[in-house]
């Protein structure tokens, strides 16, 4: 689904244009950055802003904890909303049509282990809103993977580095 365009350098080497790369996301994805980069955008820079203005009317700056650990946040700030707009200008947002009952992106995928018996839910998402500890898996991952175009009933194999596990597909949403 990621699309990219290789770019020939003089010296023979590929390198990926990344300006041409499509970065995949589901609507709520999507919608959760565009909220993310507003929250920056209209509270958390401005606050920083008039935190180094205030900084700056103390006086010596050179040793102006304040300011120097100020100007430091809002490097990292700025960083993330120039990350956060990169990642909106290239989305390719995947809206999950009336399922056939095959995981895709978009998906919920309930999952028995057929080895150790316990039962685990997963979102399948792109790789910008990838959170396993909040059970958000991307469709590039070993897991979602091998999850992509199964459906309920179905069984299947993930090989990891620490081996093989089984997988019995409850449902899929």
């Amino acid at each position: 689904m990621v699309e990219f365009s290789l770019k020939h350098r003089t010296t023979g080497e590929n390198q990926v244009d990344l300006s041409r790369q499509k970065v995949v996301l589901t609507r709520q994805g999507y919608e959760d950055i565009q909220r993310e980069l507003e929250e920056i955008q209209t509270i958390k820079r401005p606050a920083l802003v008039r935190r180094i203005r205030e900084a700056r009317q103390l006086g010596d700056l050179s040793e102006n904890f304040d300011y120097h650990d100020a100007k430091r946040q809002q490097g990292m700030i700025d960083g993330r909303i120039k990350e956060l707009k990169s990642i909106l200008g290239q989305a390719m947002v995947v809206d999950k049509s009336e399922s056939d009952g095959h995981a895709t992106v978009g998906s919920t995928v309930v999952i028995k282990d057929l080895d150790e018996g316990f039962e685990e839910t997963y979102s399948i998402v792109g790789p910008a809103e990838s959170s396993p500890g909040d059970g958000k898996i991307s469709h590039e991952s070993t897991m979602g993977g091998a999850l992509m175009g199964h459906k309920a009933g179905e069984m299947v194999s993930v090989e990891t580095p620490a081996g093989v596990f089984r997988y019995e597909i409850l449902s899929v949403t």
